[in-house]
């Protein structure tokens, strides 16, 4: 077992870890232990505004309650700042948690055993027809789960939708494959640890999600690291090229029937639309989306629209609902205008290369898959917004804490 990182308190390292575990599960049960665990790491605590860092989520939380007074979408606008203050609190707080790498490695074994029941009740969905809700402890822990999945045949196990399933699997991912790839665990463990990477693919495989897809392959290179490269990556080009031969539409016919033999039609299917005859309605398409949300943002270019907008003006203008725009930065200009996403998302890319800058990409295997893993849910942003699910939102700001706390000195022990 990792030793308690020194500046944490007993309860609060085990709150937190408990929290990681139960999180997939039942965000009111983790919710509340990661809420004990945030309070007792914020004790006793340098100040908020001693790492500047923070200075720039700030100014970012000052700029987005602004924009609140002045919002398209009224009081859902405000609604909206639980998705973001709270978690600026929780990404400073939690840091006492995740300053070493033996610390960081416990809550990635803790996610990845959080994982398991996600698994499970995916798989039972679509395989056995599993059909919630499930309800335990009167109440507090309710799984909804359709038989068949969310949408239909697509699995969601104990989320809402396939495709936040599929993130929460694939910022995992990388976890799951260090512990399967971690030296000196006996044959028991790694069977183990086996059976759960094995179930994780075919459950990501099963919710239809094409940002999982990729990111499942996005996030090996990283974790098997450099050393691994020399041969990894051609065959990963094989694989890449032979799915490209079966899906893009100027490859000539007989060599992408040939390739369309040996690529499963559940993945060619899915990369071209076939469902929708090879082309989707444009209304519906995320390019359709972004420039919606473009041209929103050039009409109110510094505060934004408020928070949830989106989901208002999109039927109007083109009779088709969507929640968000399927882009974060271009969601964060919309909802809180220019000067917000630029303050957030210049922050996440500036952690993200300031760790790898340090050597996290090539360091130790479980700080290259910590690293993979923000990555990963990086990448998924840039099509998808996951994070409006509370339990990838609070995975996401405990992971870019992790790499806030990358080779530099622990917080302070409480006095």
């Amino acid at each position: 077992m990792a030793p308690k990182p020194a500046a944490a308190t007993p309860l609060g390292w085990r709150c937190f870890q408990l929290g990681m575990v139960l999180l997939a599960s039942s965000a009111f049960l983790a919710g509340l232990a990661l809420l004990l665990a945030l309070i007792l790491g914020s004790r006793g605590r340098r100040p908020f505004l001693a790492d500047r860092v923070n200075v720039v989520l700030l100014a970012a939380a000052v700029l987005m309650v602004l924009g609140c007074f002045r919002a398209a979408s009224n009081d859902l606008a405000w609604l909206g700042m639980g998705n973001w203050l709270p978690f600026f609190w929780g990404f400073w707080g939690f840091q006492v948690y995740l300053g070493s790498p033996a610390a960081r490695r416990r809550v990635a074994l803790a996610v990845v055993a959080g994982t398991v029941p996600v698994i499970l009740t995916g798989l039972g969905q679509i395989w056995w027809g599993w059909s919630g809700p499930f309800q335990w402890l009167g109440g507090l822990i309710i799984w909804h789960i359709k038989a068949g999945g969310n949408p239909p045949e697509r699995l969601a196990g104990l989320f809402d939708y396939a495709n936040i399933a599929g993130a929460w699997m694939v910022l995992a991912w990388p976890l799951t494959l260090a512990a399967l790839m971690e030296s000196g665990l006996g044959w028991r463990r790694r069977g183990v640890v086996l059976v759960i990477a094995a179930g994780l693919v075919a459950a990501v495989f099963l919710t239809d999600s094409r940002n999982a897809w990729g990111a499942l392959l996005l996030a090996v290179p990283v974790v098997a690291g450099p050393g691994s490269w020399l041969w990894l990556l051609p065959v990963l080009l094989v694989v890449l090229a032979v799915i490209g031969l079966s899906t893009l539409p100027w490859v000539p016919a007989a060599p992408q029937e040939l390739a369309r033999q040996v690529v499963p039609e559940a993945i060619w299917g899915r990369l071209i639309d076939l469902d929708h005859g090879g082309q989707r309605p444009l209304a519906i398409t995320r390019l359709a989306q972004w420039q919606v949300a473009l041209g929103l943002i050039a009409e109110r270019p510094w505060l934004g629209w408020g928070a949830a907008a989106f989901s208002i003006i999109y039927p109007m203008r083109t009779g088709f609902w969507h929640g968000h725009p399927h882009n974060l930065p271009i969601d964060l200009a919309m909802s809180h205008g220019v000067p917000v996403a630029v303050l957030v998302v210049g922050l996440v890319l500036w952690l993200l290369i300031r760790a790898g800058w340090l050597g996290m990409a090539g360091g130790t295997l479980f700080d290259r898959a910590w690293w993979a893993a923000v990555l990963v849910l990086v990448a998924l942003h840039a099509t998808d917004i996951p994070l409006y699910d509370s339990r990838v939102n609070v995975a996401g700001w405990v992971l870019l804490a992790g790499l806030r706390c990358y080779r530099r000195p622990a917080p302070p022990a409480d006095a």
